[in-house]
């Protein structure tokens, strides 16, 4: 075995210096010349190809291929033969030779082989990128040759953004952008060209599967969140949580708690403005001092905004009757209370301190139906001052009555005319009214209008009558005749048929008298009336008038 490699090595060394010295231009001897057809062959890893090395030597012999690669012949004739190469999976050379005239002759060619890139792929993307900062690519690429051939592009979507050769094996290539609002969205990708229509082929493609960008941007202020200052135990609220100049709003995530309750938000967005609203419900465990907050995440960023708040328990006032429905004369007590540090003044009495009930005693009459109490409550919670009010009315039962002063119990009224009995009876409860007439059961209707006549002429007991007793007021009706009404008139008349009469009378005395001489006309008086003459005078012979 020692022996065997130096020989070995020397046959390598004479091949190598006989395959020098064929190749060598302007060789003695050789007139006629082998050709290897085709010339510079490309292949695919892999690929096959036909051989064929012929001379114009008339006399050429023994034509053969000389390579390493898995050879087939295929055919030969006078300075010809075809040989079939197979399984060629790198560069490689190859030779053809023969003999003419008794001299060897030579040929040889190169192959060389193409294979598309292993591996080519873009690196992962940032999940978010911010807008305005550099974005670097980086595309991978393995394997691929020949490597003089081969280029990597960077690409955003058919955009090419850079164009660099592979020269490594294991190549890297990149490339820096500035990320903008439009790159939102945009699919980057890498791709590799292998260029070998210098050798009569295509060029040869392979890209790598597309990743998308998505960018962002957010505003330097926090969010807007409004929120109330207090909140009081199993009670509502509406929140809401806005935040403008936010790019895109549509994928921003509002987070909306009251401390360690997250509430149910409802999440809209118009352009670059995005709104959460929620309902905060206050629990009794989360009483005293909370916070509500706000967060807005984009981007693997987020923006955060607080408000203090304070839950609070805010018990009463409870106002209470000792009897709601109380009894004339009976003792009442009104209580007015409510929670913890909460003050209570009732009717502007004021509890003896916060916590502490306050309380009313009374002797009900009948002025206190219907009265009305008071109960304010004052609780401080953080500063301010929070107010309530209650109210409830007692109820006092008494007999009935009618009120004297507001029923007349003599009424004078004229037959067939048009009344009113004006009657009022109070009571608690209220009381029914019914006046009837002495002796029968006739009915005058109250505080209604009727026809009025001789019947309703008499004495009436008016009773009111309730569950609490029973009041009688008697009261007497006059009613005059139906002709009453005629006496005027007649008075009328025969006053002046008397005065008629005694009209009457006089003048017929008046002529009797002129007849007799008894009266006489003063010239000097153009007008009556008649004077009667002096006694002396009656026994003068009247004058005649001219």
């Amino acid at each position: 075995m020692a022996t065997m490699i130096p020989a070995v090595s020397w046959l390598r060394a004479c091949w190598t210096l006989l395959v020098c010295c064929l190749l060598t231009p302007g060789v003695q001897g050789q007139e006629f010349l082998l050709r290897v057809e085709p010339q510079n062959p490309v292949l695919p890893a892999g690929g096959s190809l036909l051989v064929n090395c012929s001379t114009d030597c008339p006399s050429a012999k023994q034509v053969t291929l000389e390579t390493s690669l898995s050879k087939e012949l295929v055919d030969n004739g006078t300075g010809w033969a075809a040989f079939w190469i197979s399984k060629v999976t790198g560069d490689n050379r190859i030779l053809c030779s023969g003999y003419c005239n008794g001299s060897q002759i030579i040929g040889s060619t190169g192959i060389t082989v193409y294979r598309l890139p292993e591996r080519v792929e873009l690196a992962p993307l940032p999940p978010w990128q911010p807008v305005g900062q550099n974005l670097t690519l980086h595309c991978q690429v393995e394997g691929g040759s020949p490597r003089t051939s081969l280029t990597v592009v960077l690409l955003r979507w058919e955009e090419e953004l850079s164009r660099q050769p592979a020269v490594e094996e294991l190549a890297e290539v990149t490339a820096t952008v500035l990320a903008g609002r439009g790159d939102h969205g945009a699919h980057f990708s890498c791709r590799t060209e292998l260029d070998l229509r210098p050798q009569g082929l295509r060029l040869l493609v392979n890209t790598s599967a597309p990743r998308r960008l998505r960018t962002f941007a957010l505003p330097v202020t926090p969010p807007r969140l409004v929120a109330p200052r207090f909140l009081e135990v199993e009670t509502s609220w509406p929140v809401d949580c806005t935040l403008d100049g936010l790019f895109p709003a549509s994928e921003a995530q509002v987070h909306l708690a009251l401390g360690d309750q997250v509430l149910n938000a409802t999440v809209t967005n118009h352009g670059d403005m995005i709104t959460a609203t929620a309902t905060a419900t206050a629990r009794a465990d989360q009483e005293g001092a909370r916070q509500m907050i706000c967060n807005v995440t984009l981007g693997g960023e987020r923006l955060e905004a607080r408000e203090n708040l304070t839950v609070f328990s805010f018990l009463g006032p409870i106002l209470n009757l000792s009897e709601p429905s109380a009894p004339e004369g009976s003792t009442v007590i009104v209580s007015c209370m409510a929670g913890a540090r909460v003050q209570v003044t009732l009717d502007g009495v004021p509890a003896a301190a916060p916590g502490q009930p306050a309380q009313l005693q009374l002797n009900t009459t009948e002025n206190d139906n219907g009265r009305s109490f008071f109960c304010s409550a004052t609780l401080e919670v953080d500063g301010e001052f929070l107010h309530r009010n209650s109210s409830v009315q007692l109820r006092v039962l008494y007999g009935p009555q009618i009120d004297r002063a507001k029923c007349p119990q003599h009424l004078k009224w004229k037959d067939k005319t048009t009344q009113v009995l004006q009657c009022q009876a109070r009571g608690n409860p209220l009381p029914q009214l019914q006046c009837l007439k002495e002796g029968s059961s006739q009915e005058v209707p109250v505080g209604i209008p009727f026809l009025v006549n001789v019947t309703h002429n008499g004495t009436y007991q008016c009773q009111a009558v309730s569950s609490r007793g029973k009041y009688t007021l008697v009261l007497v009706i006059n009613i005059e005749a139906g002709n009453s009404h005629f006496v005027p008139v007649l008075l009328a008349v025969f006053t002046t048929l008397g005065v008629v009469t005694v009209v009457v009378a006089l003048t017929y005395d008046f002529w009797a008298r002129k007849r007799r001489g008894l009266y006489h006309v003063r010239q000097e008086s153009p007008s009556l009336p008649l004077t009667s003459m002096p006694t002396e005078a009656m026994n003068e012979e009247p004058s005649r008038v001219e």
